[in-house]
């Protein structure tokens, strides 16, 4: 998409957030660096590609659209044939294919593209509606295009050497070259996870097969099955890309590699370990090119939405996110960074690994063989004149220590700690022996957290409790009055009209529906359910006591706090999640 200069002048003369002299600024600045202005604003992240694409959508009078490539239809979308897509970026992306006279709606990068245009018009008459929708929304729609990963994985191996299984000391150069079947076989399924949307690939050994298998929205699904004789040719392939030894098949090992993909950078996180039937392989995905979410579009709202915002303006102090891996907690520190990330802050951090990367941070990889640990690297950032640390966990008590003393001493610091919820987290502290009167002084606010899979509104249905399920909700969730559920549903009122629900009068459930077609679950996407544990006079109190987690927590819900188990129950009720999804990863 090339938008002209003075088309995106035009756009941002329109907005409230740039004045005369920003926009003079910043077309001096293309001009320095001869590049277009729209190319300016994209790198320095001043408009997000999808903010930038809704903007030329509203000057130039065409709808904008987001291609939901998941529920994209492949009859639908062959109808515009392969090549042809692919030669002008746009796609077909709703329409019958049977009723002639219904018009096919069509998403383009360039609705100015007249060649692209008359296309269309040859193919489908002037049956066609125009939408305008960003780069990599296409590219990720033209990817349908593919079949699914069993068929195109078979047909390569099939394709390939059909010979019994090899000895881990026969691979040779060719099984594991950039063109050999094996080579093909990697780059599928690291492309079909990129597709799916995984967040973890687990290729697993058996007595006869291989297993590949993706977790998606939490969840392990099987993809494929492999024989069992391209597993080492596969892990060696994958110890190549990652830069492991391709010779050390009985200890474990760590390394990284990247990949481009529709213009968007994916890191690899690859692990090896020896097991009786082989070597396993998991890989986490991360996609480099994501821009950190917003609190409220993480799932953050009312008063601990607040409590987070308040405590991350405050000068010093400590902000502390607990809950299990992989629930979410470098993503949630990540958008709080971001938030804060200004040109006269000065934001340092030290992850194990680096998984997100922002622009304007300084970070640092904590890499144990150099002695560059947690506390190690911590000391170096403290002389590092930084406004704001971040640790990507507190293990031991030398970390802790100096991370209570960079908050005492002018520091907003950031952590996490691995506790069951924010309550139990300040008695942990007290275990890595640092003083009361230190936490209680400290702490701003600690973030408990876990992810569940979100609800797909068009996949979904609405239904009422049975007085048995009504029951059971009460016993898990400690309803015991009226009163209870009567401020249960002002908390589902304040909720609706935060997240842009139609307000009820009464309390309803949603599930997926039952009959969904092909591998539909009725879920697409995560998002967190939290609790957030303000640290107030009574609460500090408590602490100086040496009060348990429990008394702990039972101060803070009085004092507002609610619970993750309840905002869990609250977002079941206003159709973000259901209650099976909540009681999955809340129940003890």
């Amino acid at each position: 998409m090339r938008i002209p200069n003075q088309t995106v002048v035009d756009m941002l003369q329109k907005s409230d957030a740039f004045d005369e002299a920003k926009i003079n600024e910043l077309v001096e600045q293309a001009k320095t660096e001869n590049i277009e202005l729209y190319e300016l604003i994209l790198k320095q992240n001043i408009l997000s590609d999808s903010e930038l694409t809704k903007a030329y959508a509203d000057e130039i009078g065409v709808p904008y659209v987001e291609i939901n490539v998941k529920e994209l239809d492949k009859e639908i979308l062959k109808q515009l044939p392969e090549h042809i897509a692919k030669l002008y970026n746009m796609v077909v992306f709703a329409g019958s294919i049977d009723e002639k006279d219904e018009p096919r709606s069509v998403a383009m990068e360039d609705p100015d593209d007249l060649q692209a245009l008359d296309v269309l018009h040859k193919l489908f008459g002037q049956k066609i509606k125009i939408f305008i929708a960003t780069h990599f929304n296409i590219l990720a729609a033209l990817d349908q295009y593919r079949g699914n990963i069993g068929s195109e994985i078979s047909k390569i191996v099939t394709d390939g050497d059909e010979e019994d299984a090899v000895d881990d000391e026969d691979i040779t150069e060719e099984d594991i070259a950039e063109d050999s079947p094996i080579a093909q076989t990697v780059n599928l399924i690291i492309e079909y996870a990129v597709k799916s949307g995984a967040s973890d690939i687990h290729i697993e050994p058996r007595d006869r097969q291989v297993i590949i298998r993706y977790r998606i929205d939490g969840v392990l699904k099987e993809a494929n099955r492999l024989p069992k004789r391209t597993l080492s040719a596969l892990v060696s392939r994958i110890k190549i890309l990652a830069n492991l030894k391709i010779d050390e098949r009985r200890a474990p090992q760590d390394g990284r590699f990247k990949i481009t993909m529709n213009g968007r950078v994916f890191a690899f996180r690859v692990s090896t370990l020896p097991i009786t039937e082989g070597e396993k392989v998991v890989m986490r995905v991360l996609d480099e090119s994501s821009e950190p979410l917003s609190l409220e579009t993480l799932g953050f709202w009312g008063k601990a939405l607040l409590d987070i915002k308040d405590a991350s303006q405050q000068p010093h102090g400590m902000i502390l996110v607990t809950g299990p891996t992989g629930s979410g907690k470098s993503t949630t520190l990540h958008s709080v960074l971001h938030i804060l990330n200004k040109p006269d802050v000065n934001i340092s951090t030290i992850e194990d690994p680096v998984e997100y990367k922002l622009e304007g941070v300084n970070q640092t990889q904590v890499n144990p063989v150099a002695g560059m640990t947690f506390a190690a690297g911590l000391r170096a950032l403290l002389r590092q004149d930084p406004n704001i640390i971040m640790v990507g966990e507190i293990r031991d008590g030398e970390t802790a220590s100096l991370g209570v003393q960079a908050a005492l001493t002018g520091h907003l610091v950031f952590s996490t700690l691995h506790t069951n919820n924010a309550a139990t987290c300040l008695p942990r502290l007290l275990d890595m022996d640092i003083e009361p009167f230190l936490i209680a002084s400290v702490v701003r606010v600690v973030i408990g957290q876990r992810l569940v899979r979100r609800l797909v509104q068009e996949d979904c249905e609405q239904y009422a409790p049975t007085d048995e399920e009504r029951k059971e909700i009460e016993r898990i969730f400690g309803i015991k009055t009226k009163a209870d559920w009567d401020a249960i549903l002002k908390l589902v009122q304040e909720a609706q009209e935060h997240f842009g629900r139609a307000k009820s009068t009464k309390l309803v459930l949603w599930r997926p529906k039952p009959d969904l077609p092909g591998d539909r679950t009725g879920y697409k996407g995560r998002m967190g359910i939290y609790e957030v544990l303000k640290n107030s006079e009574g609460v500090q109190k408590l602490i100086v006591s040496n009060a348990t987690s429990e008394e702990i927590q039972d101060t803070a819900v009085k004092e507002g706090m609610v619970t993750m188990q309840l905002d869990g129950l609250i977002k079941a009720f206003i159709g973000m999640t259901s209650i099976e999804e909540i009681l999955r990863v809340t129940r003890e």
